[in-house]
């Protein structure tokens, strides 16, 4: 796998700085986390080399420091919002995040509600947390937000939030996902603390867009084509432009509540520390990205993935149209088609060819192989089979699982399962082959290749399975899919 980010690097860096913020404000630092403070896939996409878990691993030299808030919102609860990476909701990944933290020895606070409006789902969800012994707290919808400062900043905005009653110098702000609320829990504990007499401060570890890239920098786009669904726009931030005279990158939601942000800091301390959104970051990501074209590519293949995730999430119901056009806007901006994604013209011209369902896998050294649907297996297990033999040396024709192996399975998935499809997933072809490797030495071989699929690129013409999807990602492959569930029955 090519590699275009410095990771060590990062991890020393970032540290710095984190600890530099800490020591600046008195009693206590609220820190908001952006994107995914670990399994951050989107970042270690389009920036080869970073690893998912970062974030978590410079949180973890602090943990006697710390205590963590995670935030969810009404909204996604309401509307059962899904984190596509893991196949999970939001509010599902809240209860797996606080597990995964606690199993760290990181200190769980509480898990704070936003955008309440007295949505009967949130009511449920509050229930269910304090039935578990975990305490929950209520942020409301605030009317005018984030531009009516002077309700905001009162006690009919923030005040009539729930005070999250904290203990520890560093309080970490996270989420399962982007537009939950994260900021306006800091600001409106900033507002709470500075009632009741403590001095509290405020930093924002943003991972993107990256200030001190260029605008049109393909990693700052893939982060519009991530966050479509929040109608998320990266743009110059003005108020660093007119305080320093230097280009920055930030995003609109930023630029809009940083008058609030100001107008905070101006009561708690009498002037902002803050001159601009951009100075409220402490991202260090861009002085380490170490091959500046690799990151490039990886991130241009992520906009495509992007869009076609977005055309399949329509198609499922899952994506307005709006988010489709998003996507298709980002796309044009950086003058990509479908075309330039390698496994797209490969699958669709084996199709054409066959009339036939049909995937393309690109593994890292540019090698381009295919496989189709047959009686036996879907056109993922069939490329999964291909690409496996091909890094095995194994010959094309060579059978890693025998026909009569196959048939009892089948059987059981349609007979007894009522299931409609009788082809073996990627998941049973995997299971097949490990059983089989313990009397074939092919088997055994093929196996042991799986970690050289890790980086590869995967496009399919018909929309794939949740299973199928899931393997995929777990094998660390990027998959892209036509927004089409089946060419034709066999």
């Amino acid at each position: 796998m090519k590699y275009g980010f410095d990771n060590n690097k990062y991890l020393k860096i970032q540290s710095e700085h984190i600890k530099e913020r800490i020591q600046r404000f008195g009693d206590k630092l609220y820190m908001e986390f952006g994107g995914k403070l670990f399994d951050d896939y989107h970042a270690s996409r389009v920036l080869p080399g970073f690893e998912p878990d970062s974030k978590l691993q410079m949180l973890m030299q602090l943990q006697d420091d710390l205590e963590i808030i995670i935030v969810i919102s009404a909204v996604d609860i309401e509307k059962n919002k899904i984190r596509t990476d893991l196949g999970i909701t939001y509010d599902m990944d809240v209860l797996r995040l606080r597990d995964e933290f606690l199993e760290r020895n990181l200190s769980v606070n509480s898990v704070v509600i936003t955008h309440f409006n007295g949505q009967a789902s949130a009511e449920a969800y509050r229930k269910r947390l304090e039935n578990m012994g975990i305490k929950v707290y209520y942020h409301h919808t605030i009317e005018g937000y984030p531009n009516n400062v002077s309700l905001i900043d009162s006690e009919d905005g923030f005040g009539k939030n729930d005070y999250v009653e904290t203990t520890k110098p560093l309080v970490v702000v996270t989420a399962p996902g982007p537009g939950s609320g994260k900021m306006a829990v800091c600001l409106s504990q900033l507002y709470q603390e500075n009632k009741r007499g403590i001095k509290a401060g405020y930093a924002k570890f943003e991972t993107f867009p990256v200030w001190n890239m260029p605008l049109t920098h393909p990693v700052n786009m893939a982060y519009e084509s991530a966050t479509a669904d929040l109608d998320d726009v990266n743009m110059i931030d003005p108020f660093h432009l007119e305080a320093y005279g230097e280009t920055a990158v930030n995003y609109n939601r930023d630029i809009e509540i940083f008058p609030v942000m100001n107008t905070i800091f101006e009561d708690i301390y009498g002037e902002s520390p803050y001159k601009s959104p951009t100075d409220m970051g402490v991202n260090m990501i861009g002085s380490c990205i170490s091959d500046d074209e690799v990151c490039r590519e990886a991130s241009c293949q992520e906009i495509i993935r992007r869009y076609y995730t977005a055309l399949c999430n329509f198609a499922d119901g899952k994506a307005t149209e709006g988010e489709v056009n998003k996507n298709a806007l980002v796309m044009k901006k950086a003058k990509l088609t479908t075309a330039d994604r390698n496994t797209t013209v490969a699958a669709k011209e084996r199709t054409d060819k066959s009339g036939l369902a049909a995937a393309a896998i690109e593994l890292e050294d540019g090698t381009i192989l295919t496989g189709e649907t047959s009686p036996l297996l879907g056109p993922s297990s069939a490329l999964l089979l291909n690409a496996l033999k091909h890094l095995a040396g194994i010959a094309h024709n060579v059978k890693l699982i025998p026909q009569q192996m196959i048939a009892p399975i089948q059987k059981t998935k349609v007979t007894y399962l009522h299931g409609h499809n009788p082809r073996l997933h990627t998941d049973e072809v995997l299971v097949a082959i490990s059983m089989m490797s313990l009397i074939d030495e092919n088997c055994k071989l093929a196996l042991d290749q799986l970690p050289g699929l890790k980086g590869a690129q995967v496009h399919s013409t018909v929309m794939l399975s949740e299973v199928d999807r899931k393997t995929f990602n777990k094998l660390g492959i990027g998959l892209t899919c036509d927004p089409i569930r089946k060419i034709k029955k066999l």
